[in-house]
């Protein structure tokens, strides 16, 4: 069974759909194959500079679909959605660390950090080989935190 961030489905529909979205002028974000409730959905997160919008999205679904439906990776009844990664969109791979150092995040980790807890926030200043080093607003306190210790670590795009 496929994973939500992993696996052999995920990798499949990823090397399938990664040069049908950048034929757009777009970049695929993110991949997920998740069940919620009784359903799975096939989830396919793309981007662009300015925004995606919903003329993107429509593109993109007409253009894989036909393509998915003949490497036929998932073996079960699915849901398609193509869809804009959004404000707060989670950072997943080693591009999104390095193309968003600089940038506030809003990081939840697994268990509590002794003297910050378990969710903060703060500025994206490095990233090497999965350790994120993040530091506090306001002053030079810096952490550096293994990527696989947190639940997620998401872009704070609120002011």
């Amino acid at each position: 069974m496929a994973k939500s961030k992993g696996g052999v489905t995920v990798g499949k529909v990823r090397e399938l759909c990664k040069p049908i979205v950048e034929g757009f002028g777009l970049t695929l974000w993110d991949v997920r194959y998740v069940k919620e409730g009784a359903d799975w959905y096939l989830r396919i997160f793309i981007d662009k500079p300015d925004g995606v919008d919903i003329t993107d999205c429509e593109k993109v679904s007409r253009a894989i679909n036909d393509p998915l439906d003949e490497l036929d990776p998932i073996e079960n009844a699915y849901c398609l959605e193509v869809c804009s990664p959004g404000i707060e969109r989670e950072l997943i791979c080693d591009e999104h660390f390095n193309k968003f150092i600089g940038s506030d995040i809003m990081v939840k980790m697994l268990r509590p950090i002794d003297g910050i807890g378990k969710e903060f926030n703060g500025v994206l200043k490095g990233y090497d080989d999965g350790m994120v080093t993040i530091s506090d607003h306001g002053n030079e306190n810096e952490i550096t935190i293994n990527k696989k210790d947190a639940a997620w670590i998401k872009l704070d795009d609120f002011d």
